[in-house]
């Protein structure tokens, strides 16, 4: 009964290692531990049927039925007879339970709160499946291998939801628990599998022959098992909600928890928005500026630049402050503002998570449950809340620089330089190149901003057009430039690509445009107002909106030959002298400041993309290096048999020593080296014929004549003379002989075999027989340490 027991163990361990790939997805994650332990009754209860011993339907049955009992004295055994066994009021109880878990799901963005009774009987429920499937197929019928399948579910779903540093963490531990499992099994378990990789069975010293192949066979379907795993959560569907959907997904993570919020694109929805054949009112808007047509809601800001598209990156996220709002980062006291109020009503249908607001706002009255980012100086809603049919009041700074105080702004903060000017490898060099041929002969950066948003909007010939495809890929900006017609995703993106390739610091906001005045003064904003606009950054000015599209919005009057303006100033304005002000040094474009400390307790919650819990500039080292390895690990696996015939090649046909003494050693190399690349191209070893006429039937299956079959025949008569001749010696150009023989077999293979040849060389499971021949020499240390500890049940 040993190996029993030691299977049942492995099962229950490879479920909750690869349950431990949900612990991400909900907080706190002491649900792991009722699950094991309810896991572990399961598993009792199978092995106990299985010693009586009870048919394999009967212990199936009887685990499902005591995994029915466990569930039932857990979520309803009010509602159950003694607790234990479901009726109708206790099946009525799990209906409600798994609707309420389906509504919270929908509603809490991860992680969600533990709390939510539904959401835990779907964790704890579905890993008891999970493991009854495994004990099932690894121990009652002993099939270690396609117990890798519901384990891959498993790991799938949780891989495919959560959206977290750590990811390669829990897809090693789910790997260890599949390849733990395998071990477990009983070598003579899997014989009915057979080989999945050619090649003739080896037999070692006192072992049954036939033992180690199905080993073997285990190894290369937990390897195949484990590389899907890696590739299925990348085709799941997303489960992120559109930035100007109709209907938005909940962000927070519990009350005052913040949590994380899912990446939005914004370019389908702006542009269907643009192109919606209805303009329906979004939003009411009154307010006290007086040009109204310079009020942009701003709803977001894009700064993280994949290449691809722009969006939020990860920031911490606090309670929305109570009274003013810190100064915004980089604006100072010279740069003339005055603060205005403006009211907000929302369409009964319109649901965005973030609030749209005038930038920057210095308060916000509003109920339900908000968060504030402050970075970004954004409000987004948290469990659940949206703006669905809300009034609020919002004040803002209107700020007025001049093209003077621009001019002279001086560098920005190395933080705010170093996050805001990063641009990937993959972006088009067309991009940077054109941004230099625009601003040739600027005298400052500001200069460039200005000729790069009248080259965009007056001079470059573009022309604007809601119906061109959004694009993706690192050469859609590239294709922008070159057909010069889009919308505002487009222009803004582009604009923003372009100063970062200049140095100056820019990110993406999306919103919307002016609205269109009333006569009853308010300002009616529709969706066809949908807008996004480029930001950039100036000391001393802070964040600053230019309007590089044509024909929509305002062009800024700081950025208008001979604006007119004042550096003196306001003193009524209420925030000019609020403590909760930041500095202009590099420290105030950190996340967390001592202010909002004080205000929060603490930064411990994330915003739009938070996965650092202790906010900051941006990712600590070692979740970049993390990152890295992991990526560098996807990318690496499917190449590694590939890489590893490389270099074996290389080192059996490389250099040798010149003396007698290193004849057989080189001979015997090449001879594997030909041996294996016959098999890479379908042409199995066999290990039981000799030198001689194991050529002769690699030139007959490979269908080899004229010099490569000569070559097969010259390195088999070397492997016979070193290992037959008293005084063995060198043959030259063997290596070349190798290398003759290659290109004939794969001039007579089609293409498919050779590309398997290539990328999935079967010789590649000497690496597996390697792996499994060491471990079958560490169980026979450990059975010689202790007598009977390798004795099958």
């Amino acid at each position: 009964m040993g190996g029993r027991i030691r299977l049942t163990l492995g099962a229950w361990a490879a479920t909750l290692m690869a349950a431990c790939a949900l612990l991400p997805l909900v907080e706190p994650a002491t649900w792991i531990v009722q699950a094991a332990f309810l896991l572990a009754v399961q598993a009792g209860v199978g092995a106990a049927a299985r010693r009586v011993p009870l048919a394999r339907p009967l212990t199936v049955a009887a685990q499902a039925l005591v995994t029915v009992f466990l569930l039932t004295f857990v979520f309803a055994r009010e509602q159950a007879l003694a607790g234990l066994v479901p009726g109708p009021q206790a099946l009525e109880r799990f209906s409600h339970l798994l609707q309420q878990g389906g509504e919270d799901i929908a509603r809490y963005a991860i992680p969600a709160p533990l709390e939510s009774d539904g959401i835990r009987l779907m964790l704890i429920g579905g890993v008891l499946v999970i493991g009854l499937l495994v004990d099932t197929l690894a121990v009652t019928f002993r099939s270690a291998a396609p117990a890798g399948l519901p384990l891959l579910a498993l790991y799938s779903v949780a891989a495919g939801l959560s959206d977290g540093a750590a990811d390669w963490l829990w897809f090693l531990v789910a790997a260890a628990g599949y390849l733990m499992l395998l071990l477990a099994e009983g070598r003579d378990r899997l014989s009915q599998w057979g080989r999945v990789f050619g090649g003739a069975p080896r037999t070692g010293a006192g072992e049954p022959a036939g033992a180690v192949a199905p080993i073997r066979t285990g190894r290369r379907i937990g390897v195949v098992a484990l590389g899907i795993a890696l590739v299925v959560p990348l085709g799941l569907p997303a489960m992120n909600g559109g930035l100007l959907d109709s209907v938005g997904a909940g962000a927070g993570a519990g009350a005052g928890g913040g949590g994380t919020i899912s990446a939005v694109n914004p370019l389908v929805s702006l542009r269907d928005s643009l192109n919606a054949d209805e303009d329906r009112q979004v939003l009411s808007v009154k307010t006290e500026i007086a040009d109204v047509s310079d009020l942009y809601l701003r709803i977001v800001s894009l700064d993280d630049f994949d290449g691809t598209t722009w969006k939020p990156s990860r920031r911490s996220i606090t309670a929305v402050p109570d009274g003013a709002f810190p100064t915004p980062i980089g604006l100072s006291p010279d740069v003339k503002r005055t603060e205005v109020d403006t009211s907000i009503s929302a369409a009964d249908w319109y649901a965005q998570d973030w609030l749209p607001m005038p930038y920057p706002p210095s308060g916000v009255r509003i109920s339900g449950n908000w968060r504030y980012e402050p970075l970004g100086m954004t409000l987004v809603g948290d469990h659940g809340q949206n703006t669905r049919g809300l009034t609020y009041q919002v004040r803002s700074l209107d700020v007025q620089p001049t093209a003077k105080q621009l001019a002279a702004a001086g560098p920005a903060p190395e933080a705010i330089r170093r996050d805001f000017t990063e641009l990937p490898d993959s972006l088009p060099p067309v991009v940077a190149r054109t941004a230099r041929q625009v601003t040739a002969g600027a005298a400052d950066p500001y200069d460039q901003a200005v000729k790069l948003q009248d080259w965009f909007a007056v001079t470059g010939g573009f022309e604007y057009d809601t119906q061109v495809q959004v694009g993706s890929g690192s050469e859609a900006i590239a294709r922008f430039l070159r057909d010069k017609q889009g919308f505002c995703v487009h222009f803004s993106f582009s604009m923003a690509a372009m100063a970062r390739s200049l140095g100056i610091p820019a990110r993406v906001a999306v919103g919307f445009a002016p609205g269109t005045p009333q006569a009853d003064g308010s300002v009616s904003v529709g969706l066809r107002d949908a807008h996004a606009w480029p930001e950039l950054y100036f000391e001393g000015v802070g964040w600053t909106r230019f309007e590089p599209t044509p024909n929509r919005g305002s062009v800024p009057p700081y950025t208008l030959p001979d604006t007119p303006g004042s550096s003196v100033p306001d003193d009524a304005r209420p925030t000019q002298s609020t403590s909760a002000a930041p500095s202009a040094a590099p420290s105030a474009s950190e996340s967390c400041t001592p202010e909002q400390k004080k205000l929060d307790g603490g930064c411990g919650s994330e915003s739009p993309q938070a996965a650092l819990p202790t906010g900051g500039d941006g990712p600590k080292w070692y979740a970049s290096l993390a990152w890295v390895l992991a990526g560098l690990a996807v990318v690496a696996l499917p190449l590694a048999p590939m890489l590893w015939r490389r270099r074996t090649r290389s080192a059996r046909l490389g250099a040798h020593g010149r003396g007698e003494a290193d004849a057989a050693p080189h001979t015997l190399a090449v001879w594997q080296e030909l041996t294996d690349t016959a098999w890479d191209f379908g042409i199995p070893p066999d290990e039981s014929l000799t030198p001689r006429k194991a050529a002769a039937r690699m030139v007959r299956l490979g269908g080899l004549d004229g010099t490569a079959a000569a070559s097969v025949h010259r390195v088999a008569d070397a492997v016979e003379q070193v290992l037959y001749a008293p005084h063995p010696r060198l043959t030259a150009g063997l290596a070349d002989d190798v290398r003759r023989v290659t290109a004939g077999l794969s001039a007579g293979a089609g293409r498919a075999a050779r590309f398997r040849a290539v990328l999935a060389p079967r010789s590649t499971a000497r690496v597996l027989w390697a792996v499994s021949d060491w471990w079958t020499g560490v169980r026979q240390r450990a059975v010689a340490l202790r007598p009977g500890w390798g004795r099958q049940g």
